[in-house]
């Protein structure tokens, strides 16, 4: 009795500290998000809706005159112009006959060795990053492939599955990266420097991912091995020579200096139609499909921008940056430190949020106080994509367990667990990167990009 009562003195107490103003200004708002999230309205509409109502709400509304050139501001970057050209790359190669392409190259350099076909499904993420740039779509294609093929050879399901998660991650870090392009147009980072940052730690987690596959292969008794059937090896390099072009022709015009992110991407569009031509696959049907599902998701990205850039600009006026900038240096965080617990915070936003979403939200309040304590900006953004990307096999929400689980028809909750060790690997990547910073900067330094 005497507990329940202090309980209820305490709450009486609080209650009456807090403006009375205030505390039905929260309810408003928590009541406002509640009933969008019910009613599906989409994340963007969500956000945006929210900031409008914050600036009644803190007393700034004769701001919102203002806030349609903010909005048009943040859209209106150079860096984004490559973003719906590398999507159109993606969509007309995945329906242009490059993924069996990939795939059979990749078999030909490591299909001999034990457990094989994981060696494969690593290695044509690779390859498939060079051209997507997205995890979901890596994937997607691979689990509608790679997987089946695993299983019949023997590997259970939901180990194929497992591999074919934790390899998407690489294509949002090996260049070109729609989320390395998100990153530098919001945060105002060179995209060339960071798509060539990227390589580095890209090709890590590679050989990271085909260790612990050599590993799983052994114990396990993964088939595979001197006797395996390989694909012939004149008929697979010419099938597989253009595919392979596209990422050689993007790097090598933006690191050579030749071609900015976005010509590099214009070129590479051609480069897709004229690869789908020669393989069989290009036709009217093809290419709209392609840009309507272009067209999609470059709006929904477009529309994220919008949103956050509205929940930036209240953030702004009510100084939120100073304030978070200020409890960090009252804290004594620092260094180090501030970084890994800046991707314990990203790490958790990405379990729950859309990776787009929180990097926009998230990344313009917190990585500014690790620049001002000495961090790059184009080491920030290649582990911020990472750390964020990694949420996409992070339940409860991970995006590319969700994919992977329906597309190759296998238990969710069984996934996660049989993708925890691939996962954990990729944590103790990110750490490494945060301790080693040359890791990511030596490439881009020495190529004169920093």
């Amino acid at each position: 009795m005497q507990h329940w009562g202090r309980n209820i003195f305490l709450w009486c107490f609080f209650l009456q500290c807090m403006e009375g103003v205030i505390l039905v200004r929260i309810l408003f708002i928590s009541c406002f998000l509640l009933l969008l999230v019910f009613a599906s309205v989409s994340i963007p509409y969500i956000t945006g809706s929210i900031a409008t109502i914050l600036f009644f709400f803190t007393g700034y509304e004769e701001f919102l005159a203002a806030l349609p050139k903010r909005i048009f501001s943040q859209l209106d970057v150079f860096a984004l112009m490559a973003m719906p050209l590398f999507i159109l790359v993606g969509e007309l190669m995945n329906r242009g006959g490059v993924t069996d392409a990939l795939i059979r190259f990749s078999q030909l350099l490591v299909g001999r060795f034990k457990g094989g076909l994981g060696h494969t499904n690593v290695m044509t993420s690779v390859f498939f990053a060079g051209i997507s740039g997205a995890a979901m779509a890596d994937a997607a294609a691979l689990s509608n492939t790679l997987v089946p093929a695993m299983r019949k050879q023997g590997y259970t399901s939901i180990y194929a599955a497992a591999i074919t998660a934790a390899s998407a991650i690489i294509g949002p870090i090996i260049p070109p990266s729609i989320i390395l392009i998100f990153y530098g147009a919001v945060m105002g980072v060179d995209v060339s420097a960071l798509f060539v940052a990227g390589i580095i730690p890209g090709l890590l987690l590679a050989i990271l991912l085909m260790a612990a596959n050599a590993f799983a292969a052994v114990r396990y008794d993964h088939p595979g091995g001197k006797k395996e059937d390989t694909p012939s090896f004149l008929p697979t390099i010419r099938r597989s020579f253009p595919s392979l072009m596209i990422p050689v022709i993007i790097m090598a015009g933006i690191m050579f200096g030749w071609m900015t992110p976005t010509e590099a991407a214009a070129v590479a569009v051609f480069a897709a139609l004229l690869i789908s031509y020669l393989y069989g696959q290009a036709n009217l049907t093809m290419i709209g499909e392609s840009l309507k599902k272009t067209i999609s998701i470059s709006g929904t990205i477009f529309l994220m921008i919008a949103a956050a850039s509205c929940i930036s600009f209240i953030a702004t006026l009510t100084m939120v940056p100073q304030i978070l900038s200020d409890f960090v240096i009252s804290i004594g965080v620092s260094g180090n430190k501030f970084l890994l617990l800046l991707m314990v915070l990203f790490l958790v936003m990405g379990m729950v949020a859309e990776t787009q979403i929180a990097l926009v939200l998230v990344a313009p309040l917190l990585v500014p106080i690790a620049i001002a304590q000495g961090a790059d900006p184009v080491h920030m953004g290649i582990i911020v994509c990472l750390n964020l990307s990694m949420g996409l096999i992070s339940p409860p929400l991970g995006g590319v367990l969700l994919v992977t689980s329906t597309v190759a028809k296998v238990n969710y909750w069984s996934l996660v667990r049989s993708v925890l060790p691939f996962f954990l690997l990729e944590v103790a990547l990110l750490v490494i990167l945060i301790l080693f910073p040359e890791l990511t900067l030596s490439l881009p330094r020495s190529l004169d990009l920093l």
